[in-house]
């Protein structure tokens, strides 16, 4: 028996610590929750919950990110439903235009409403933004670059790369143009039996340098039965003209400042084009391609030639004399991803389209991408020493919104909106006050409905998407919290059990340790 070292009470109080220092662990467990609060409770799981938490955390902002790409679209989406109602009223318009009821004062009052509402549709793709970010305007398109053309989109299945092609020749108008006769003298003879008159016009033509000098150059006069009785300088004779189809009358005499004038307020409502007047005479369409027609009428041949027209172009109608130009499409080489000699991703089986300097390539899956050529440019007029006529596009994938769906690196969604402008509509140049324009108006306006609800399909689909990405975020981060939930958190039952098991344990260590620390005291009774 020994009084130095009570080895019952050592024994006793190591194990009576090491049930304190359990008891103390899991009434960690049962107060915070967790089952693993240091990292010595279970390495391998707090690495293993570390990793799963972050990917939770990421679920959930992926779903915001989410969330906030629907509020997008949905932004676009509205703004385009306000394009759509304006296009609608416009064709509407149109169509009323198109009524032989109408004034040209009525059809000038049908177009106000329509420019105002071709600036309205402007001013919603140049405003409607998402937190700063321009949805409309093309900003959030792919970027093409290239040269000597305009109005560059491609659909969601041009890849990125390099596309070349070649305009041998540019679309072309219908023009014709007025060159003088060269100081030729002809004569106009009317006779009428009843008064027993014969009079007789004749005209002195000059060559033509400028339009306007060229008709203040003309010279006339008028005999009656031989005696002169009027003379002058200007339009030789009286006669009327049309230009595609709308048509004015012209006074002898009238100065080149006034014939010009009503020559070109007939070409702009004939929807053509005239030089300025210190120029020859040159009338042409203001279409290109091979639906760029141009149809001028006179009065007579003499009427024609006193306004310079050669009758070499000329053909004979029911009215009289007649020019009728019409221009052609431009001739386009693709480059194609089977020749080598040039890098260009065009497929094999493409297609080229035309409506006049609006030229499409198309091909299978989806593939298009338009542009507006520009006017004049091909091999012939080309300036560059080698590759003349050659348009390079650089199809990129910059500037689509890429949205965050996901919780890890590269788990990302390009969006891409189209730019939704008058100009990229091609319905900028809209006028129902042109000889023909409500039919025209018509036609644009049906193809910038179809443009419109392409893109708004488009935006409808990626809605869609984004509402079954962000359901399966939201279900993979339920499941994730599920399984770190098994890992991190207390089991509180068995829990309990074991501080039930522990506290008992801790009750009778105490007791033990209070019956080992009387034992030395036995030794007293040997020493009495």
């Amino acid at each position: 028996m020994r009084i130095n070292n009570n080895m019952s009470a050592v024994i006793t109080n190591n194990q009576l610590l090491g049930t304190e220092s359990s008891l103390s662990d899991v009434m960690e467990k049962l107060s915070s929750g967790f089952n693993i609060n240091h990292a010595s409770d279970n390495p391998s799981g707090i690495a293993i919950a570390a990793k799963m938490q972050a990917q939770i955390d990421g679920l959930s902002q992926a779903s915001t990110n989410g969330s906030d790409g629907i509020s997008v679209l949905q932004t676009a989406e509205g703004a385009l439903n306000e394009v759509t109602e304006m296009i609608q009223r416009m064709r509407e318009l149109a169509v009323q235009a198109a009524n032989g009821t109408n004034s040209d004062d009525e059809k000038s009052a049908i177009q106000k409403e329509i420019n105002s509402l071709l600036d309205e549709i402007d001013r919603v793709a140049d405003t409607t933004e998402f937190n700063s970010i321009n949805l409309l305007n093309g900003s959030l398109d792919s970027r093409i670059y290239a040269e000597h053309c305009t109005r560059m989109q491609s659909s969601t299945r041009v890849p990125a790369g390099i596309y070349q092609l070649d305009i041998k020749s540019a679309a072309t108008q219908g023009m014709a143009t007025s060159s003088g006769a060269g100081n030729e003298t002809f004569q106009q003879i009317s006779n009428n039996d009843y008064l027993n008159v014969t009079t007789t016009t004749s005209i002195s033509i000059p060559a033509m340098t400028g339009f306007k000098d060229f008709i203040d150059g003309t010279s006339w006069s008028i005999d009656k039965n031989g005696t002169e009785t009027a003379s002058g300088t200007g339009l030789g004779i009286s006669g009327s003209i049309s230009i595609n189809g709308y048509g004015i009358s012209l006074l002898q005499g009238s100065s080149g400042e006034s014939v010009y004038g009503q020559l070109r307020d007939a070409c702009e409502k004939g929807g053509a084009i005239i030089t300025d007047p210190q120029y020859p005479l040159e009338i042409k369409s203001e279409k290109f391609g091979a639906n760029a027609n141009l149809k001028i009428e006179f009065s007579s041949v003499e009427f024609a030639k006193a306004l310079g027209f050669d009758t070499a172009d000329f053909t004979i109608g029911e009215n009289g004399p007649v020019i009728e130009k019409v221009g052609e499409d431009a001739v386009v080489e693709l480059y194609t991803e089977d020749q080598t000699a040039v890098p260009s991703l065009f497929g094999k089986q493409a297609t080229v389209n035309y409506d006049g300097n609006h030229i499409t390539v198309k091909d299978t899956k989806g593939f298009e991408l338009s542009f507006y050529a520009e006017a004049g440019f091909d091999a012939t007029t080309d300036s560059s020493a080698t590759d003349k006529g050659r348009i390079t596009f650089n199809v990129t994938d910059i500037g689509s919104m890429s949205l965050q769906v996901g919780a890890n690196k590269g788990q990302s969604m390009d969006v891409r909106i189209a730019a939704v402008t008058t100009e990229f509509m091609y319905i900028d140049d809209v006028d129902v006050t042109k000889k023909g324009g409500p039919e025209d108006a018509m036609n644009h306006l049906a193809t910038a409905l179809n443009y419109v609800t392409a893109v708004r399909s488009q935006l409808g689909a990626y809605e869609n998407r984004l509402d079954h990405t962000t359901k399966s975020l939201d279900a993979t981060e339920e499941n994730m919290t599920s399984a770190i939930s098994r890992i991190e958190d207390t089991d509180m039952a068995t829990t309990m059990v074991e501080y039930t098991k522990l506290n008992v344990l801790e009750q009778a260590g105490m007791s033990a340790l209070a019956q080992a620390n009387e034992l030395p005291q036995l030794a007293l009774q040997l020493l009495q």
